[in-house]
C-alpha cells in the first residue's frame, strides 16, 4: 500500500480516514480541497487541474482524498489501493450540515486553501443530497476498472472494522 485514493459523496469523511490511514501507515495525506479551490473558493481552469492531479498522482507515496469525478482516472491509474466510502445520502448529508455549522469561517484543519473558510453553500448541500441519483454510477463505473485493491465501505462501522485491521498489520513509516 503506497498510493492510496479515498473516494466517495462529500460528507463521507474521506479526509478524515485519509489522516486517520496516515496515522497508521505513515503515508502523506494529499487533501485535493486544498489544490482545487483557489481564494475565494475559486474554480481552477480545467486543463490546469488536470495538470495539478497528475503531478500529484506521480508522487511516489500518497493517500490522496477528495470526490472530483473528473480526476479520478487519473488518481487511480496510479494508485494500488482504493477505499471507496460508499456511505448514506442520510451520513453525508448530516456529517456535511454539521460540519458546516460547527466550522463556519475555518479553513477545516488545513483541508482548504487560504482564503476559503467553511460556508453555508446551498448548491453544494444539494449536490450531497443528490450524489447517489446522479453521479454515484458514473463514479463505480470509473472504479469498476481499477485493478488494485479496492475496500469498499458501506458504513461507518465497516470502515472503522477496516481501520483496527489495518492497524494489526505492519506498515513501514515513510521516510522523511
Amino acid at each position: 500500500m503506497e498510493r492510496v485514493v479515498i473516494a466517495g459523496c462529500p460528507g463521507a469523511g474521506k479526509s478524515t480516514a485519509a489522516r486517520r490511514l496516515a496515522e497508521i501507515t505513515g503515508l502523506p495525506v494529499v487533501h485535493l480541497d486544498r489544490h482545487y479551490w483557489q481564494p475565494g473558493w475559486t474554480r481552477p481552469d480545467p486543463e490546469d487541474w488536470q495538470e495539478t492531479v497528475s503531478e500529484l498522482a506521480a508522487r511516489p507515496r500518497w493517500i490522496m482524498d477528495g470526490n472530483y469525478g473528473s480526476t479520478l482516472n487519473l488518481r487511480l491509474a496510479a494508485a494500488d489501493t482504493l477505499i471507496h466510502l460508499d456511505f448514506s445520502t442520510f451520513v453525508c448529508a448530516s456529517r456535511v450540515l454539521r460540519r458546516t455549522l460547527t466550522g463556519l469561517g475555518g479553513q477545516r484543519g488545513g483541508e482548504l486553501g487560504d482564503g476559503c473558510q467553511e460556508r453555508l453553500d446551498w448548491p453544494f448541500f444539494q449536490f450531497v443530497l443528490n450524489y447517489r441519483r446522479t453521479r454515484r454510477d458514473r463514479d463505480l463505473e470509473v472504479m469498476s476498472g481499477f485493478g488494485g485493491t479496492v475496500y469498499r465501505m458501506e458504513s461507518p462501522r465497516q470502515l472503522e472494522s477496516l481501520f483496527r485491521l489495518f492497524a494489526k498489520r505492519p506498515f513501514a513509516v515513510a521516510e522523511i
